[in-house]
């Protein structure tokens, strides 16, 4: 059960005496979850974050009542995925957030059955409370390890995301050679995997051997750089394509415009997709490592 502990914005009374007027970001939820300490805020624009930690960077970002506004360019990367795939009837997403992802993909792709994993329920409260995230019998949440769901999965998916962030990064068990495996085997031949990783050796010292063990179980994987930040995005395929990356950005381009995004799908793509090398030098990272 949730905690709240604070619910306060800093505001000052405008002239009229009747509208609160905020002046600067404020704590609207204060809590403990499995992550620990958890926050959301607000700023002066209305711009909704959720955050682990005092102070904590923004994991989400959320514009209330707006469900293509995808505030952190990561989000806007984890997009590209869409351009990998030949139709869209079932998605998953591993890690809720703030359920700009999910929602974002709820309002563009409409008659797509839409499920979203998360194993602290309290989060996926918080989505619902204070975010923008609705389920309805099209999107489904579920409280529930990912790897558990994933290695349950009956009927494959065309888009799978890993996002599955807690405050101490990636969960061991959720990049393992057994577990990307088991992710493999919950999607459609034709589909594709999008994961959102740092790639600072500082805050991910595992990073390319991440990489390595997308390497070992996909037949194709591909970065792309995220402006500004250390994201970056992994495109993991079942079976070789061999697209172009000028037809790539075509069916991107193509993707945005038909869907009335409201961005370039194609722009996302400027920092550099690249098809990786065989990383031998990495290891392989496996459950028995943990």
């Amino acid at each position: 059960m949730l905690t709240k502990i604070k619910t306060f914005f800093t505001a000052v009374t405008s002239a009229d005496g009747l509208r609160p007027v905020v002046t600067k970001e404020g704590l609207l939820f204060e809590g403990q979850s499995m992550s620990g300490l958890t926050r959301v805020t607000q700023d002066m624009d209305g711009i909704r974050a959720l955050r682990f930690g005092q102070h904590g960077p923004r994991q989400s970002v959320v514009k209330m009542g707006d469900l293509d506004y995808l505030g952190l360019p990561y989000a806007r990367s984890t997009m590209i995925g869409l351009a990998f795939t030949e139709r869209l009837d079932r998605i998953l997403v591993l890690g809720v957030g703030a359920g700009n992802i999910p929602m974002f993909l709820r309002k563009h792709y409409s008659d797509a059955q839409i499920d979203v994993i998360d194993i602290d329920p309290q989060i996926i409260t918080l989505a619902k409370l204070y975010f923008n995230l609705a389920e309805d019998r099209y999107l489904h949440a579920h409280a529930q390890d990912g790897r558990a769901f994933i290695e349950n999965v009956q009927k494959p998916y065309d888009l799978i995301f890993v996002d599955a962030y807690t405050a101490a990064g990636i969960p061991r068990h959720l990049a393992s050679k057994e577990f990307l495996f088991s992710l493999k085997k919950a999607l459609k031949p034709s589909g594709a995997i999008v994961a959102n990783m740092w790639s600072t050796p500082k805050v991910n010292p595992l990073y390319k051997s991440m990489l390595r063990t997308y390497q070992e179980v996909f037949n194709e994987v591909y970065t792309l750089r995220v402006p500004t930040v250390g994201n970056k995005i992994v495109i993991a395929l079942p079976k070789l394509k061999g697209v172009s990356l000028n037809s790539i950005a075509e069916r991107a381009q193509e993707i945005g415009a038909q869907k009335l995004f409201p961005f370039d799908l194609s722009e996302v793509l400027q920092p550099g997709l690249i098809k990786l090398i065989d990383l031998q030098e990495s290891r392989v990272l496996l459950d028995s490592d943990q």
